[in-house]
Order: C-alpha cells, then structure tokens, then sequence
C-alpha cells in the first residue's frame, strides 16, 4: 500500500488476511473490514482525501474528485441548467431526484427492514399535517446527510472522460464542500420569493400537494411543504456563503440559458 502524490491515496492489496494488524492509508487507518470491502478491487483503488481532515473517500474512477455541483432550494431551475450544460459541454448529467425517488428509496425500505420498523415509513399523515415546517426542515437535513453517501455511491460507479454535473437539492453545500478542490467547483440556486411563487403558478407539480387524497388537510400539508422548503433553501445558502461557494439567485430576470451561462461562469 502506498500514498500517491498530492491529494489521492493508492491502496495496493498485498495480503488481505483478516488476522494481520489494521491497513493504514497514509496517516488514516481503517479496520479491515473497511479495508477490505473497498481496497478489494486490487491495485489502483483511489482514495481521495477530504478537505478538513476526516476518513478518506473511495473514488476508484475519479468521478468525485472531477465533480461539478449544483446544490439550492427547490423550484431553481438546477435540473434545467444541468441538462444544458450537459448538453453544450458533453458532460455526464446525474440527477439527484431521479435517483433518491428509486433506488434509494429502496435503501430506506431495506434500512427500515433491518432496524424493524414498518417498510412504508411514517403515515403521510405524520409527515405533512402533523408536524411544523421548521421540523420538516430539520428532518429533511438529517436525510439529506444520510442519503448523501447513497448519491455518493450512485456516482462512483460512474466512469466519464469529462466531469459529471450532479445536481439536486439534496446535495448540501457543507456535504459536498469537504470533497472540493476548490468552492469553484459548486454553485447553489436559490428562488427568490417572487420567483418562486411564479414557478408555483406555472409548474403543477408545485403548485398542488400531490397526494392530496391521503392526508386529512392538503391545504395544510402544501402550506406545510412550501415553508420547509423555504427554510431548507434559506440554509443553504447561508451554508454556501459559510464555505466560499457561489451563490446565484434566481429571479426570472434570465431564461435557463441565461442562468447557465451564469453557472458556466461561476465553474
């Protein structure tokens, strides 16, 4: 096992017996059963350092390390902007909805299976009537942060000559911030308020609750998720100006191209 130069780790696989002593990747050590579930791909397994600190990340094709991201609230326009650049770049697109709505929602059933919870999860009731915006916010932030590691997982196994674009509101500004080699390589969308009303009158999924039927009050659990996610839009931008990333409201002022040439700047 040895270091690679700069911030990239190289772990070699010379004797992965289970009674040796623990491997130590650089000045970072892993126990075995780390050590053996990620090195054990063989020579050229990368490992890429967190800013900061903190146990390294396996990207064994780079993916992570060449990452562009798009992080912010909802209703931005991040999904837009992602397919242009994708499209006027030959970029990879990964979108984060797309995957948090399929496989990982089969992880969380598996995960509920395990801990022996019902596999369906809280009522839709609980979720969105019952409750306060400022608790689904802080419910959302606490997924967002255990879900982060399944998108990390989902882009790993990507392997593209050009950087990926990933985009989506669940990845968070301080997530994504240890594994950047420079803030310029993240941008966070932020709706204005006016904006974002306008995009609730032109868009239907936005503007209605779309389970109306489940829920005793689908007044209440629109208004309900319209407040969180205002409050989940608010932190991230404050967590980007936290961490030097750029942040780019959007107020309709521009059209998608317009914005994306904003975000292609800002890269």
């Amino acid at each position: 096992m040895r270091g690679a130069r700069g911030g990239v780790l190289r772990c070699i696989v010379e004797d992965a017996g289970e009674g040796g002593p623990a491997a130590r990747v650089d000045d970072v050590v892993l126990s075995w059963a780390d050590f053996g579930r990620t090195c054990a791909v063989g020579a050229g397994a990368v490992w890429k350092r967190r800013a900061g600190g903190g146990k390294p990340v396996f990207d064994p094709h780079g993916t992570l390390g060449r990452a562009l991201w798009i992080g912010g609230g909802q209703w931005s326009g991040k999904s837009t902007v992602a397919h242009l650049l994708a499209r006027r770049h030959g970029l990879t697109a990964y979108h984060y909805d797309f995957h948090d709505a399929r496989g990982h929602d089969a992880r969380r059933v598996a995960a509920r299976a395990r801990a022996r919870e019902p596999l369906d999860g809280p009522s839709l009731e609980a979720l969105w009537v019952g409750t306060t915006p400022a608790a689904m916010a802080e419910h959302a932030l606490a997924e967002f942060r255990r879900r982060f590691e399944w998108a990390l997982d989902d882009l790993r196994g990507l392997d593209s000559p050009r950087p990926v674009i990933a985009e989506g509101w669940g990845l968070r500004p301080e997530l994504v911030a240890p594994l950047l080699e420079s803030p310029r390589r993240m941008v966070v969308l932020v709706a204005t308020e006016a904006f974002r009303q306008a995009q609730l009158q032109r868009m239907p999924r936005a503007r209605r609750f779309a389970r109306a039927t489940e829920v005793s009050d689908p007044a209440r659990a629109q208004a309900n998720r319209l407040a969180r996610d205002a409050l989940v839009a608010r932190e991230a931008a404050e967590q980007a100006r936290r961490l030097g990333i750029r942040v780019i409201e959007v107020d309709g002022a521009r059209d998608a191209a317009g914005v994306t040439d904003l975000v292609a700047d800002a890269f």
